[in-house]
């Protein structure tokens, strides 16, 4: 088994690491966020423990990223003090699998990694689904009833967020922000992408799903 920790306590880190290589597991670590999110770019873990309150990127953050941007479907167990109810429902919420509160015993932790690696990867992660459409994101597929519709990667990009938030309308600005970053488009150049996306996905079908609600942004419904 291969364990990635993400902790931001070296000797916390250490102490962990040398007692699951004592008991055989191959361990990799990383002491933030954005540097787990960088190995895993180019590494696969069977488990990562990943802790919380951690400087540049916190744990909360770094599993909304590798779930929703790099689909990333490995099983992740919160390693962390904070131990209130609303902490544990929004752990598990932006995707975390297990959640063990500090102090904890070495034992316990071992056998909840053995039974996270053996759950396996999920199955869940990188799936979006509305009404009669499903995307597969790492895939960069859409399908309405079943039928394949084509877009670019941008018009998908767009569509996914869209899908995350449905039926829920998104701003013209969380759209842009979301696909372009900083660097703001031309301002035809959403109207065009969202005019292609239309015909994509409602010509052919009887009920409408891209919605434009004027002053306020886009929504599917």
């Amino acid at each position: 088994m291969k364990v990635l920790i993400v902790e931001d306590n070296h000797h916390v880190a250490e102490t962990i690491a040398d007692y699951l290589e004592l008991v055989g597991i191959d361990i990799d670590c990383a002491y933030h966020g954005a540097a787990a999110i960088e190995i895993l770019k180019e590494e696969t873990f069977d488990v990562i423990v990943m802790d919380i309150m951690m400087p540049k990127l916190d744990g909360i953050s770094t599993v909304e990223v590798l779930r929703n941007d790099y689909a990333c479907s490995t099983p992740i167990l919160f390693l962390t003090a904070k131990d209130t109810l609303e902490d544990k429902i929004h752990a598990f919420e932006v995707g975390g699998d297990d959640y063990l509160v500090k102090p904890f015993a070495m034992e316990e932790l071992h056998v909840r990694l053995l039974a996270l690696s053996k759950r396996g990867r999920r199955t869940d992660i990188g799936k979006l689904t509305f009404e009669d459409m499903e995307m597969d994101v790492k895939a960069g597929t859409l399908y309405r009833q079943q039928k394949l519709i084509k877009l670019a990667p941008i018009q998908l990009k767009i569509i996914a967020l869209l899908m995350k938030k449905a039926p829920d309308i998104v701003s013209k600005n969380e759209v842009i922000e979301h696909v372009w970053g900083d660097e703001s488009p031309s301002s035809d150049a959403l109207r065009s992408h969202l005019y292609t996306i239309r015909n994509a996905i409602d010509k052919d079908f009887d009920i409408p799903r891209l919605e434009t609600i004027h002053g306020k942004g886009y929504r599917l419904k």
